[in-house]
């Protein structure tokens, strides 16, 4: 009889539910309210770089309905006109929470549409680039808080289509530029404020200052949030959920993620925490041994290897279509796993440890933001390794301990808890692995050829002291054949893609310029070393339009 394992999520709400206390109500927050604009997430950025813990929500959420008091709250910007039908609308409860607000562009015109109703104008006024901020100094001290300590005046950017043209009821402006009246306001009485530039972007020259005057100045937020406090109180938040005699289980693949969630989980809870290791086939050379020697020997961790590279390769022999593959490994990943915990489930319950009843997952932060859309999930892109393939039925509570955290918190977090410099550092690696970076048919020997050149490929960039410097790196074996000469024989062999990429988030990506020397290093040694390749290229493609991975 199959044994299932019912996997649902409750992953924001597993620690109120279990009667624990929620992060953001564990450090000051500021609550910032997406309308959907591609910079909402460097806002967070910046306020997290200031020190300050702060969550992204959609716009449409109900203020009755938090489930933890903000120290501020930030409107974002938004693709859309706010005269539009259709266009998102914040909850005007925000208003009564007694809170500092900060409408940015799109959020300057929620706030004027609300506090000025009918009379505030709105006007379709398109301006986009750098414009010079000349700041107005008001006899209210208050208001002189956003901007206080920029120079005067000071290089802001502007990406807005409306643009209003009355001040709503209330209102001053602290702010202007030679194309915009009203490019910062403030309230003369309340704690609201509203700017039409973008002081999240690198070209606003002083934006950070902008943003740290609302958290710190006029919210009065503590610059607490730092890895060192996270450790301890998230150990705490682990023992607390898990209980003294519960187990959890988690997959594990040698990537920065994983390995920094199962050694926080250990530290948490030691050996109740088990580390299954799958060997899909479709990893990096050498990879399983390198897992084990780390992970197993190094950290310390309770670790397994299971090796199901031939199960994963049959069921993707002819599958091509890339929403297939990783479908077909994320169900075979599942089926595998399960089977491997509930033999540790048998075991644990036999020796009279508790029952498996938690799944660790390395969920980060990025991968939150980018289900949240004032509309619902966005549009499918490509399913995200952490959930696709994740079947319907299973039943296992998921702990989360990294889901507010960046990848570069996720590195400092690691680095704080002792994990190996090369694992802190270590380039992201997709859950379907090579499956997806050869383009095509998966068969035994593409992977092996794929996997040959990346080997070699990261090799060089780390010999020429450029992996630090790399986000992402890795080659792709594409679906087509080339004429070539090699020994003055014709050649019919493949093409290898390059792919490096440079990014603080992950969100967004700019290519990585490899000095020319490097490159050829990388291309004659692959040329010369494996078979069946005889041209290279390289991928100068940034994020968005593309996306890091081919597929």
């Amino acid at each position: 009889m199959k044994i299932v394992f019912n996997f649902y999520f409750r992953s924001e709400k597993i620690f109120d539910e279990e009667g624990q206390i929620k992060i953001s109500s564990l450090y000051d927050t500021i609550l910032i309210l997406d309308f959907g604009s591609q910079y909402s997430h460097l806002i967070t950025r910046r306020i997290r770089e200031a020190g300050i813990y702060c969550e992204l929500l959609p716009c449409t959420q109900k203020i009755e309905e938090l489930d933890f008091k903000p120290k501020g709250v930030i409107l974002s910007g938004s693709p859309y006109s706010n005269t539009d039908e259709g266009a998102p609308h914040v909850d005007s409860k925000v208003f009564d929470l007694g809170v500092p607000v900060l409408g940015i562009c799109y959020g300057l015109q929620e706030i004027s549409r609300i506090k000025g109703g009918d009379s505030t104008g709105l006007s379709r006024k398109s301006e986009y680039g750098f414009a010079n901020l000349e700041i107005v100094h008001s006899t209210h001290s208050h208001a002189n808080l956003l901007l206080e300590g920029l120079q005067n005046p000071t290089q802001v950017w502007m990406s807005h289509g409306d643009h209003i043209d009355n001040l709503p009821t209330g209102f001053e402006i602290i702010g202007k530029t030679d194309t915009s009246s009203f490019a910062a306001i403030a309230h003369n009485k309340d704690l609201i404020y509203g700017i039409q530039f973008h002081p999240e972007v690198t070209h606003s020259i002083e934006g950070k200052k902008v943003l740290s005057n609302f958290a710190k100045n006029i919210c009065g937020c503590s610059s607490n949030w730092t890895m060192d406090s996270f450790v301890d109180k998230e150990i705490e938040r682990i023992r607390k959920v898990v209980g003294e005699n519960g187990s959890v289980v988690g997959a594990v693949s040698g990537g920065v993620d994983s390995t920094v969630a199962a050694v926080l989980m250990k530290r948490a809870i030691g050996d109740r925490f088990h580390a299954v290791l799958v060997d899909n086939g479709v990893m990096r050379m050498n990879e399983c041994e390198q897992v084990k020697e780390s992970l197993g020997s190094q950290l310390g961790i309770n670790l397994r290897v299971v090796d199901a590279a031939d199960l994963f390769l049959d069921r993707l022999a002819t599958v091509t279509d890339p929403e297939k593959k990783r479908k077909i490994i994320g169900n075979t990943f599942i089926e595998v796993f399960e089977k491997e915990a509930h033999l540790i489930d048998e075991e644990c319950q036999h020796k009279g440890v508790g029952k498996i009843s938690f799944l660790l997952q390395g969920t980060l932060y990025p991968d939150v933001i980018e289900s949240i859309s004032f509309k619902g999930p966005s549009a499918t892109i490509k399913s995200h390794h952490n959930v696709g393939g994740l079947l319907a039925d299973m039943r296992l509570e998921l702990v989360e301990p990294l889901r507010e955290l960046f990848k570069d918190e996720v590195r400092a977090l690691g680095t704080i808890l002792g994990v190996p410099e090369d694992l802190v550092w270590r380039h992201p690696f997709p859950g379907p692995g090579i499956a997806i970076r050869v383009l095509g048919e998966v068969t035994r020997e593409q992977v092996k050829i794929a996997r040959h050149a990346d080997y070699i490929y990261i090799e060089e960039i780390k010999k020429a002291n450029l992996y630090r410097s790399i986000s992402q790196a890795y080659a792709a074996l594409l679906p087509v054949r080339s004429v070539g000469v090699m020994g003055d024989q014709r050649t019919y062999d493949q093409v290898i893609a390059l792919r490096a990429v440079e990014t603080t988030d992950f969100m967004t990506a700019d290519w990585f310029a490899i000095p020319t020397p490097v490159l050829k290093r990388i291309s004659n040694r692959i040329l010369n070393e494996v078979e069946g390749v005889n041209r290279i290229v390289y991928d100068i493609s940034s994020k968005p339009p593309a996306t890091i991975e081919w597929e």
